[in-house]
């Protein structure tokens, strides 16, 4: 029997580059990734007609159109820091990352102690594989805002990208000083105990996780892969079963069960659950069902 390895679902546990606080003048409205919270004043000016329909247009998906009035109200008022801030966004909804980059660092210049800038800057590089530079970024936004709980959460994920697990549990739990209910660093603080061996520890951080979302079935099919490291094969299925329940088309979970249920012997189940996880585009499950169903 070959012995196989289980994935982890949203490995990371990102608090990720698609939810963010859009700022429109003097309001604060939320979207969809990076968790900013800050309000601003009105500027005085003409720009206002056009970087408040931009806003509108970035809000019902429409970005390339929110950037051609974010470019209309920076030509206008090339001082306008929060335009650029917000055209750096909706480039990062086309993958326009560079473009973006550009943008939060002009936002950085008018205005240093631009901590929401310094943040989604760090993401942006962080998902283009500059993790040191996302890292720099996170310390600068935390320099300006040391309660800023996100930003110790994705330097925690860009150290855990670097490997460096100390380092980003150190990162975890000073997030959690700040907030203590946020089940995304709990399910981070799970993944890092992992790689650092620590199974036991890691299941006590998915419950904390799952206690807050019962819905969080990335925590339920990690939770499995650290049953299953110590050899709880039915506890690790029990939980797979729980991630399934959530969302029937996680192919990752299918394949995990799959992993299990070979360990038990069960070949007729996994070779169930890997023509299930085959069927919804998982290729690794198409070879095994090739090899033992």
């Amino acid at each position: 029997m070959k012995k196989r390895t289980a994935f982890i679902g949203a490995i990371l546990s990102l608090i990720s580059i698609g939810h963010p606080l859009l700022i429109k003048k003097s309001v604060v409205l939320s979207s969809a990734s990076l968790m900013i919270s800050s309000t601003e004043k009105v500027y005085a000016g003409d720009n206002s007609y056009y970087f408040n329909s931009a806003f509108d247009k970035g809000e019902k998906g429409d970005y390339y159109g929110a950037i051609s009035d974010y470019t209309k109200a920076i030509e206008i008022n090339p001082n306008d820091g929060m335009a650029y801030y917000n055209r750096g966004w909706n480039k990062v909804q086309i993958n326009d990352y560079y473009g973006a980059i550009s943008d939060y660092t002009k936002a950085i210049e008018i205005n240093p102690q631009y901590a929401d800038a310094y943040y989604n800057r760090g993401n942006v590089k962080r998902e283009s594989g500059d993790y040191y530079g996302a890292i720099s970024d996170y310390i600068k936004a935390i320099e300006i805002n040391p309660k800023y709980a996100d930003a110790y959460h994705n330097r925690g994920v860009a150290k855990e990208l670097l490997k460096d697990y100390k380092g980003a549990l150190k990162d975890y739990e000073k997030a959690l000083l700040l907030d203590p209910d946020d089940y995304l660093t709990w399910q981070g603080v799970g993944v890092t105990k992992k790689n650092l061996g620590d199974h036991y520890g890691a299941i006590t951080a998915y419950n904390k996780s799952i206690e807050i979302n019962p819905r969080n079935e990335y925590a339920y099919n990690n939770r499995g892969n650290a049953k299953k490291e110590i050899k709880d094969y039915q506890g690790a299925i029990s939980d797979y079963t729980k991630a399934i329940a959530i969302n029937p088309k996680y192919a990752m979970v299918y394949k995990n069960r799959g992993i299990s249920k070979e360990l038990i012997e069960d070949i007729k189940g996994a070779c169930s659950d890997w023509k299930k996880a085959s069927s919804l585009g998982d290729k690794d499950a198409a070879e095994w069902v090739r090899e033992q169903c």
